[in-house]
């Protein structure tokens, strides 16, 4: 089997894993209990939550918990919506975030909530300039997020984050969990922060939302304060020491990391550019962790099911996307209907081998032939 879906999901690091099992032995009491494994098993989940903040240089954020970045998603554009109501009701965003930050655009503007989206250049950033048309008093979110997981387009966070700051009642919400162990990043100025450690070799079912210490949120599960008043539920403290461990592990390989990835990147675009059919759509703006291509002519199902057929693994836009429809990001970033259509995604990491992309290409090969009858 050949594994191209790093973007969707990662192996557990063994480290991070026999962790999780040390932990969920030694301290399985409820954090919230009185008790001596419950107080153990708050140590433990203040012990992750400091280290996670040392790693990402964000000790003036609170960090919440919780099952995954789709809630934390909701939690921060749901919450803050409903919260600051009485300040507006408008909300900006792109046509490049995760199904759980348009969804929860979508059911915000079903109960009377504003969205508008901003352009996307054709090297997939944002426009800032269209950016600076659309914000205004009432505008109290701007969602984007600092990689999109279809294209891999890295956005101008800082310039996008000075642009928000100049509108005191707008907050800014960034969705990094297609970034955050991959690549470096800054949070500066951002008012909150999402990701999963799954995307960076940690657990499933775990997710992080960080905010800033002043901004309020409108919970959206209700029940008890747990570890935070703003989700409520039995802390998961092994996943949170998982979660710590796993970002370590990462940051202090991520130099090393990225530029193995980035000569597989170079690599892969060097051999698949020979195929006259076959069109990059990612741009110079993508992190080399992601891979976007179409192949004209052949529909994106019918070439990753001619590549599964072979045991090779990659994606027909975001794992949490829907089927059968053309990829809106390509779409927005090529303006051609029939790219959007065919296109699919190769995402690296460093335990991707030199063996096993040139075992792509030929099993790519056989299939571009027999596909395109070339």
């Amino acid at each position: 089997m050949i594994y191209l879906d790093y973007a969707a999901d990662t192996p557990v690091n063994i480290e991070v894993l026999e962790l999780f099992y040390h932990i969920s032995q030694d301290a399985f009491g409820n954090a919230n209990g009185a008790h001596v494994l419950g107080r153990k098993a708050k140590q433990h989940i203040e012990n992750a939550t400091i280290k996670i903040k040392n790693q990402l240089s964000c000790l003036n954020m609170e960090l919440i918990y919780t099952s995954g970045a789709t809630e934390a998603n909701n939690l921060a554009i749901k919450g803050v919506a409903r919260n600051y109501r009485e300040s507006g009701r408008h909300l900006i965003s792109t046509c490049l975030e995760h199904a759980s930050v348009s969804g929860s655009l979508k059911q915000l503007q079903s109960i009377g909530y504003e969205i508008d989206l901003v352009s996307i250049k054709k090297d997939g950033a944002v426009d800032l300039d269209h950016l600076k048309e659309l914000i205004r008093e009432d505008t109290i979110l701007v969602s984007i997020n600092y990689v999109d997981s279809e294209l891999g387009v890295c956005q101008p966070i800082e310039s996008i984050a000075a642009i928000v700051a100049a509108y005191p009642n707008c907050f800014f919400h960034v969705d990094a969990t297609q970034a955050i162990g991959k690549i470096p990043i800054l949070l500066e100025q951002i008012d909150l922060v999402t990701f999963s450690p799954h995307k960076f070799f940690g657990l499933n079912g775990m997710g992080v939302l960080l905010k800033g210490d002043s901004l309020i949120l409108e919970p959206q599960i209700h029940g008890g304060t747990s570890t935070s008043y703003y989700r409520s539920g039995t802390p998961f403290t092994a996943g949170a020491g998982a979660t710590a461990l796993a970002l370590e592990l990462c940051i202090t390989e991520l130099e090393e990391r990225l530029a193995q990835v980035a000569l597989k990147n170079a690599w892969l675009k060097k051999h698949l550019s020979a195929y006259p059919l076959v069109s990059i759509n990612s741009t110079s703006h993508s992190i080399p962790h992601i891979l976007n291509l179409s192949v004209k002519g052949v529909k994106a199902q019918a070439f990753q099911a001619a590549l599964n057929d072979q045991e090779v693994c990659v994606s027909t836009k975001s794992a949490c996307s829907t089927d059968n429809t053309p990829s809106r990001s390509v779409l927005t970033v090529t303006g051609s209907r029939e790219l959007a259509r065919s296109s699919w995604r190769i995402s690296l990491s460093h335990l991707t081998t030199d063996s096993e992309l040139q075992d792509f290409m030929e099993i790519f090969d056989s299939c571009y032939k027999s596909l395109t009858k070339k």
